[in-house]
């Protein structure tokens, strides 16, 4: 079992203390509001996680007819039918593509040019050619086609070593300097993650509703007593420095959860429905944040949202179904609630996963683990309609096939991928390479998919 960091032990200590909250400040809102930046300037990143690896082969299919007959017969028992696909045709390739059934939403906003595809992108240390791979040629990340490992490398973007550091972490640290701000600028949906952690900004990390007050504590005259008891514990000094941090961690959840909830109790209900679904329930949470970003005094704000299940070794067809329908009415609830609040430009939500799936297709109608994979990329500031990256040559044992069964080698980074993304947030170019330890041994490091974003696209 390995041994318990630091961190861990002061995550631990905090989240056994906040049981469903997470992690930052205290109850000054009205000093917070005093300081509030100035609306125009906002920005919002929301990373949605798809836990498991998803397979994307599925995702986004070619429609013309040579590309779907090799897609029908290498897929066979998962190839989704020719007419049931949802039309597109990407302008930078100039033939037709199909969206997964379920991707109605998904479909109407890419044709409005709200959603674009990033294709084949996954960790990558540099750029690599199947004879490489094969030959043994190119430092690959540890430990490929391991779970664990690749949903901690994707964000992590470390890919050499085990890092506690995420890069929505990084990223957080080297606006925090920038942007200011007494509140945290990363808060997390989905529980406690290796995305939200960085060196100087604390996350707030909450497994439900992270303005409700600690595990035992609901409001009531006994547990507010209670609350003032443990939060004057809190303040004791033992003269022990980790356990005084811990504290210090535990209080900050206390003052933050309150603050926020100060802050949303100012707001007012979203008219955009959105799905009853855990995913539905975090982006909405998201929506409701960004709502009151300015009485939290935030001009950038980072947010981490997951839905499992994409670990689809049997019965993909049915259970993809399901993922990929609350994906596409997720994303777009979240959407149409950001131009609801007036924010659609400055909100961008992207999608990540450990990686991507064969495009041959296993004993028990499923797949296995692979490599690269595409992600969707949604919101005002997009320039969507199109997708970005190279599409893979999708013949097993072909160029981009790093095996036999179609285990895609990305042509696109994840540091490309998140440089793209942190441009436009605010990173200067410069600072770029501290959060994408990788991106100086790509040509292109960032791609043209956001619109403030300065690049070259690829494909």
């Amino acid at each position: 079992m390995p041994r318990m960091s630091r961190r861990d032990f002061l995550k631990t200590s905090c989240c056994t203390a906040a049981a469903g909250v997470a992690a930052a400040s205290f109850t000054r809102l009205g000093l917070i509001n005093a300081m509030a930046q100035g609306a125009q300037d906002y920005k919002a990143l929301v990373c949605v996680f798809l836990f498991g690896g998803n397979d994307a082969n599925n995702l986004i299919v070619p429609l013309s007819s040579s590309g779907y007959a090799n897609y029908a017969k290498i897929r066979a028992g998962l190839a989704l039918a020719q007419g049931s696909l949802l039309p597109v045709t990407p302008p930078s390739i100039g033939s037709p593509f199909g969206f997964h059934p379920r991707f109605t939403e998904v479909q109407s906003l890419f044709k409005q040019g709200r959603v674009a595809l990033l294709t084949n992108v996954g960790t990558l240390i540099r750029p690599t050619t199947r004879d490489q791979y094969q030959r043994g040629l190119v430092d690959v990340p540890e430990n490929l086609y391991s779970h664990a490992d690749q949903q901690q490398q994707m964000q992590t973007a470390t890919l050499d070593k085990f890092a506690e550091i995420g890069w929505g972490g990084r990223l957080a640290d080297k606006i925090q300097t920038i942007y200011g701000g007494n509140f945290p600028v990363v808060i997390s949906l989905a529980g406690s993650n290796v995305f939200a952690e960085g060196l100087v900004v604390r996350p707030i990390e909450s497994s439900g509703d992270p303005t409700r007050p600690l595990s035992g504590f609901n409001g009531s005259g006994e547990d507010n007593a209670r609350l003032a008891a443990l939060q004057n514990l809190l303040t004791f000094d033992t003269g022990l420095s980790l356990i005084q941090s811990s504290s210090t961690t535990t209080s900050n959840a206390v003052q933050d959860s309150q603050t926020l909830a100060a802050a949303l109790a100012q707001g007012t209900p979203l008219a955009t429905p959105f799905p009853q679904t855990n995913l539905g329930s975090q982006l909405q949470q998201v929506a409701r944040i960004i709502q009151v970003r300015s009485a939290l005094g935030l001009s950038r704000q980072i947010f981490f949202v997951s839905i499992d299940g994409f670990d689809t070794h049997e019965g993909q067809l049915a259970q993809q179904d399901s993922l990929y329908q609350n994906l596409s009415q997720s994303m777009n609830a979240f959407y149409q609630a950001t131009v609801e609040i007036g924010v659609a430009p400055q909100v961008t939500a992207f999608t990540m996963s450990d990686f991507g799936r064969t495009f041959q297709p296993d004993s028990t109608a499923g797949t296995d683990h692979a490599w690269g994979s595409h992600h969707l990329i949604a919101g005002g500031a997009v320039t969507g309609g199109d997708f970005y990256g190279t599409f893979p040559t999708q013949v097993l044992s072909g160029p981009d096939d790093a095996t036999d069964e179609g285990r895609w080698i990305p042509t696109t980074s994840l540091d490309q991928y998140g440089a793209t993304l942190a441009q436009w947030f605010g990173v200067q170019p410069s600072d770029l390479p501290s959060i994408f330890p990788n991106l100086p041994n790509f040509t292109n490091p960032t791609l043209n998919f956001l619109g403030a974003a300065q690049a070259v696209r690829r494909g």
